[in-house]
């Protein structure tokens, strides 16, 4: 007898978790319209999975309502049932968008940037992950063999995440013993942060199928490899033609992209707690780890907060299609539309008051003076997560854009995954974020 299987109507909390419901996948239209019931207090869930404190309690009522297009098969074993999942919105009984939604925070913004400048958000998420099942191998950085010692996982991976439309474009060996990245082409606006969680959850179950785990957790262990997610942006215009590149100016960044990337960096220390979420983030924010450290726009610099993007000089290739940004200060514990509308709604900032570039910096900020860092207006990144909660707080920016509700849920939950961490180790610290990532 051929049984029924179960698709999960799921959200990605604050943690960056995905959690849900599951119901028939034969009744999709009765979750469709009536949605899925949930406590507000559920998006109060650590990443350890507790409850600490909450704004709402035992009281009130939201709907998880499924966004079909986004829907997950996982055929991975003919023995066994597939596994489905699916993206949901938040929204009041009523139908309309719960204020404290992390996807309509960012569908918020990608209006106003359209509705205000005539302006869409392209993208695209590149993921590091350690894949328990490859072989260590000594030396192995970036190599051949380290493709080798995956063994089936990448192919099925990257077939898995073709046919559930997240369109990968590479994976590679990375730097770390069993370290890898899955690199996707860009898509326009809220697809891009869909894709960064598929992406992400068909990584786990796969690796999961092979009997293995994929980690993507910021750290491994203290002073070791971390895993960063980086996000490729540009602008494209009404038309939808790309609106980013002039190579009259600043860094060949066209003036509407450049007011948009001065709104990023001016904000990025008042965010920061938002794209770097956990309290080992701030482990691989420091400088000579390839990450970033201050708020600095450097060309072809992989210690930059944010990246100037080679272009290749070779005939038939339009310069103007390729030409993006890369924003290097996030990881996998922060939610990826959380992450988007933190660079869209700062982007908003810079565009309305026609923010300029400051100097593209070559030289390691560390080295300038502080004179010459003011000058520059460069600024060191938080280096804790409870220093950065402090300059999310008092962002009268971004708790603008969050609104008031939002942005004390987001403060109360991660102050409360910190007093989970009093009195632990670095090294209990780190492997209970390995546990959860």
């Amino acid at each position: 007898m051929k049984q029924k299987e179960i698709v999960m109507a799921c959200i990605c909390d604050y943690a960056s978790q995905m959690r849900g419901k599951g119901y028939w996948t034969d009744k999709p239209d009765k979750a469709i319209a009536g949605g899925v019931g949930l406590a507000p207090t559920n998006l109060m869930i650590t990443t350890f999975g507790e409850i600490v404190n909450t704004p709402w309690g035992a009281k009130g009522d939201i709907l998880m309502v499924p966004d079909m297009e986004t829907k997950v098969t996982l055929d991975l074993d003919k023995d066994k049932s597939r596994e489905h999942f699916v993206l949901c919105d938040l929204k009041n009984l009523d139908g309309s968008a719960w204020e404290c939604c992390p996807r309509d925070w960012l569908k918020r913004g990608l209006y106003v940037l359209n509705n205000e400048f005539g302006l869409s958000l392209k993208s695209a998420f590149e993921h590091e992950f350690h894949y328990s099942g490859a072989s260590k191998k000594l030396g192995n950085a970036y190599g051949l063999d380290a493709m080798r010692l995956q063994g089936e996982f990448a192919n099925t991976l990257m077939n898995a995440l073709e046919v559930n439309g997240v369109n990968p474009e590479m994976f590679m060996p990375e730097y770390g013993e069993q370290q890898y990245e899955v690199t996707c082409s860009a898509s326009m606006g809220l697809e891009s942060a869909d894709r960064a969680i598929k992406l992400r959850e068909i990584t786990r179950s796969v690796a999961r199928h092979f009997g293995h785990k994929a980690t993507f957790s910021p750290i491994m262990g203290m002073g070791k490899t971390g895993n960063g997610v980086h996000i490729h942006y540009s602008l494209v215009d009404a038309k939808g033609n790309a609106n980013s590149y002039n190579p009259e100016l600043l860094g060949s960044i066209d003036r509407e992209l450049a007011s948009f990337t001065a709104g990023i960096l001016r904000a990025m220390p008042e965010f920061i707690a938002l794209t770097a979420s956990s309290v080992i983030s701030y482990e691989r924010l420091k400088p000579n780890r390839w990450s970033a450290t201050y708020n600095n726009l450097a060309d072809k610099d992989r210690e930059a907060s944010i990246r100037i993007c080679p272009l290749p000089k070779i005939d038939g290739i339009n310069p103007s299609e390729r030409f993006n940004l890369e924003f290097r200060a996030s990881d996998a514990s922060a939610n990826p539309y959380m992450v988007l509308a933190s660079l869209v709604w700062s982007g908003i900032s810079g565009l309305r008051e026609e923010l300029t570039l400051p100097q593209i910096i070559q030289d390691d900020p560390s080295s300038l003076t502080k004179e010459e860092q003011k000058a520059l207006r460069v600024k060191r990144l938080p280096q804790s997560l409870d220093e950065a909660l402090t300059y999310l707080e008092e962002s009268k920016m971004m708790k603008s854009s969050m609104g008031d509700a939002f942005h004390q849920a987001y403060l109360i939950h991660k102050r409360s995954e910190l007093s989970l961490l009093e009195g632990l180790s670095d090294e209990e610290i780190v492997n209970k974020y390995a546990q959860c990532y």
